[in-house]
């Protein structure tokens, strides 16, 4: 289990950073994308869920859909969040890239936000106190944490398990311990706190077979039931033509499937991200396994 682990974290740090140099103004989201995608597998992993590449006040959930005509302009801020798995051991992880040179510090403090609350662990670590050392250390620079986004506990073949690190303080006897595997990640914004639902953002997640009336859907749910049972996919992984929308729109009317919205800021705010998967030995050690 643990090879996995640190296999798709490696994975994950090395096309990160590969894809990272590819951030520049003119280049299109899509290109991105399917290059981080084609990468992680030709490492020996499959991707996690879809590459999401989230632009300025968008804090999360977009991923280019087929033939998408968006490119990076010269004041973006750009969020590459991607992840990795081995045999559904994932590694999640995400960075920040200011093609503006404008926003230094709310990248800096998204980051050092991650560090700061990395180095404090202590397991086991309560969870709402992993939320003030975020707060704090983004406050400190004079921006606000997002509230209502957090970090995850993640299983096989589970991003989300129900325990959350918030970005803020929260009360709670919720602990990460001895055999977690958690994705932290603190946004910084100079708006609200606070983001709220976009339009969909071309990710989806398989949630049950339902009747549904068209016979494309089904057969549309049947490929989505097996390819992808469990973690979350991209329009443009399961249809290769723009006109095959209305199956999946059918899927979701009939709750086959849940589609995941863009996550904008509420006050339009610009958003920076910063991610590491750790893992907690048995030792109590804390593996970065991104890093």
């Amino acid at each position: 289990m643990l090879e996995k682990i640190l296999k798709a974290g490696e994975i994950a740090k090395t096309v990160r950073e590969e894809a990272k140099k590819m951030i520049k103004p003119g280049v299109k989201l899509l290109e991105v994308a399917e290059f981080v995608e084609s990468r992680i597998r030709e490492l020996g992993g499959e991707p996690a869920f879809p590459c999401n590449i989230s632009i300025n006040n968008i804090a999360a959930h977009y991923t280019p859909k087929i033939n998408d005509p968006l490119y990076f302009k010269e004041d973006d801020v750009v969020k590459l969040d991607l992840g990795a798995h081995v045999d559904g051991y994932i590694a999640d992880t995400a960075v920040t890239v200011d093609l503006s040179n404008s926003y230094r510090d709310l990248v800096k403090a998204s980051e050092d936000a991650l560090n700061t609350v990395i180095k404090e662990i202590e397991v086991p670590m309560n969870v709402g106190l992993m939320g003030k050392i975020i707060q704090e250390v983004i406050e400190s620079y004079g921006y606000k944490p997002i509230s209502n986004l957090s970090g995850h506990v993640m299983h096989k073949y589970e991003l989300h398990t129900g325990i959350s690190i918030p970005n803020v303080y929260e009360k709670t006897d919720r602990c990460i311990d001895v055999g977690d595997l958690v994705a932290i990640e603190p946004f910084a914004t100079d708006g609200f706190g606070m983001v709220r639902d976009g339009d969909l953002g071309n990710i989806y997640k398989f949630l049950h077979k339902r009747p549904v009336r068209l016979q494309k859907a089904k057969k549309l749910l049947d490929i989505i039931e097996k390819k992808y049972p469990y973690l979350p996919f991209a329009e443009r992984w399961i249809i290769k033509d723009e006109k095959e929308r209305i199956y999946l729109k059918s899927l979701l009317t009939s709750s086959s499937i849940y589609g995941y919205p863009m996550l904008i800021e509420k006050n339009n705010g610009m958003v920076s991200q910063a991610e590491h998967t750790i893992y907690i030995n048995e030792d109590g050690k804390v593996i970065i396994t991104t890093k």
